[in-house]
């Protein structure tokens, strides 16, 4: 084989072998992301602090099964925040679920998006858009887009209700008094 073949080869190679490795996201998210403090703990410590069902959900990219009872307690939620059961980072809120009437709990955005991030996922052997919480690096579910929903964002997050933890609005505005009668009694 000609010296030129051989590096071209080579080439070919190196190429494949580097965009496998490449990070899908612009440069300035990957700098952010490696500024972001992830929560690393064991899988033993992991199995500690979540259920069964979260643990194979967050740590091992599982899904819940659809139309189930979390299901049908977050369709009963009233206005509130939802955040990650791993890692307690915000990532929903009421502000922005809808009902796809997929059998799993959807929202059009995350209520803080620095705090979301995706991933191309074949276990399907097609790809999905995965969606991962940025501070403990657990699967939540999965992003679709051009469904035809009638939201702001024409996007549908799919996420495990099992891994979400709802706080309801009336208990976070009880928090916020408190806080403002403790600074108003230190003045």
């Amino acid at each position: 084989m000609k010296p030129i073949a051989y590096l071209s080869a080579i080439s070919a190679i190196v190429f494949a072998v580097a965009f496998t490795w490449l990070p899908l996201q612009s440069s300035s998210i990957a700098k952010e992301e490696k500024n972001k403090k992830i929560v690393e703990r064991t899988k033993e410590e992991w199995k500690e602090i979540l259920s069964p069902e979260q643990f194979r959900i967050l740590r091992e990219a599982g899904t819940e099964r659809p139309n189930g009872k979390i299901y049908f307690e977050f369709k009963k939620h009233g206005a509130g925040t939802y955040y990650c059961a791993g890692c307690g980072l915000e990532l929903f809120s009421s502000n922005e679920k809808f009902d796809s009437r997929c059998g799993w709990p959807s929202f059009y955005d995350p209520s803080k998006s620095k705090n979301v991030k995706t991933s191309v996922d074949y276990h399907l052997g097609y790809p999905r858009t995965e969606v991962l919480c940025v501070g403990c690096d657990g699967h939540l579910g999965h992003v679709f887009t051009g469904e035809g929903f009638d939201t702001p964002t024409d996007k549908r997050y799919c996420i495990n209700g099992t891994v979400l933890k709802f706080v309801p609005l009336a208990s976070v505005q009880a928090k916020e008094s408190l806080k403002d009668d403790v600074k108003q009694t230190n003045k």
